[in-house]
């Protein structure tokens, strides 16, 4: 197997880092939060756990 130049491998690595910041870009912009869409959450109790130590 022949050797690669310098330059073959900074493509590489310029190809796979582009490749890899795209996946993270496309993660972080495709999730979707859930939110609640009624506004009855006065509504809603919440009961709270108070430790006394």
């Amino acid at each position: 197997m022949p050797q690669m130049s310098p330059i073959s491998w900074l493509n590489l690595f310029m190809l796979f880092s582009m490749i890899f910041m795209l996946f993270n870009i496309m993660n972080y912009f495709i999730y979707f939060s859930i939110t609640p869409k009624s506004k009855n959450l006065k509504n809603i109790n919440i009961n709270s756990m108070n430790w006394k130590w």
